[in-house]
């Protein structure tokens, strides 16, 4: 896995620290690793985006990269038109992302929201950029109710597309899950065929960075270079 992209089922769902528990855990193997953010979106221009959050949490040995930036918080399509600036093709991603790859030994691509959130004014997609690298897309799910279906969704529309998918990590574990986070842990394979990886605390992003750092391989099974196992039963 050179390049590994990180797509949610939706947005405000883990993804960013999901992207830094992975680099982390990659980092405290050996590795090392470069993640790009296409699209920023609802950042002013002087204000950390998310590229900056990962750098934070997993360390500075990290290359972080940012190919464009637009103020709102939509769709990166949307934002561009809005703000008048150029989109960003799934071509370009691609080309950023095999640039990344000379020199490093993994590349994260952190998507925008969902898979299919578009990008430009064709209506490409992360898993357009995706095929062009021949990359797989790791999905990050949140726990609760509803999350069978938009993880069963979004596995559909990676099969259907000809994309692989390492597995589903699930972004923000509540530290007191209800009925249907714990089921969820056994029915989330089983609706998205595709193992479970991991389960990210809820709250980890506002750890201090060195535990962070410290805790991430223990989020991530060994796929992501972790130690974590999936619960039995």
């Amino acid at each position: 896995m050179t390049v590994l992209m990180v797509s949610g089922t939706g947005t405000e769902i883990g993804k960013t620290v999901v992207t830094s528990a992975v680099a982390a855990a990659a980092l405290a193997a050996g590795l090392s690793v470069a993640v790009l953010k296409p699209a920023q979106t609802g950042v002013g221009p002087d204000e950390p985006g998310d590229a900056a959050e990962v750098g934070r949490l997993a360390g500075s040995d990290v290359t972080t990269a940012e190919l464009a930036r637009y103020p709102e918080p939509l769709a990166p399509d949307t934002a561009a038109r809005r703000s008048g600036l150029p989109t960003v093709s799934p071509e370009r991603i691609a080309e950023a992302a095999r640039e990344l790859a000379l020199s490093h030994d993994l590349v994260l691509v952190e998507g925008a929201g969902g898979l299919l959130v578009r990008f430009d004014e064709s209506g490409h997609t992360l898993a357009d950029a995706a095929r062009l690298l021949g990359a797989p897309v790791l999905i990050v799910a949140p726990a609760g109710l509803g999350t069978l279906n938009s993880t069963a969704l979004t596995a559909e529309a990676l099969r259907a597309r000809g994309l692989n998918s390492p597995g589903v990590v699930i972004g923000s574990w509540p530290a007191e899950p209800d009925l249907a986070s714990r089921c969820n842990l056994a029915d989330l394979p089983s609706v998205s065929s595709l193992p479970l990886l991991g389960m990210v605390p809820a709250g980890a992003g506002t750890l201090p960075p060195t535990a962070f750092r410290t805790s991430a391989p223990g989020w991530l099974a060994a796929a992501l270079h972790g130690t974590w196992s999936a619960p039995a039963g």
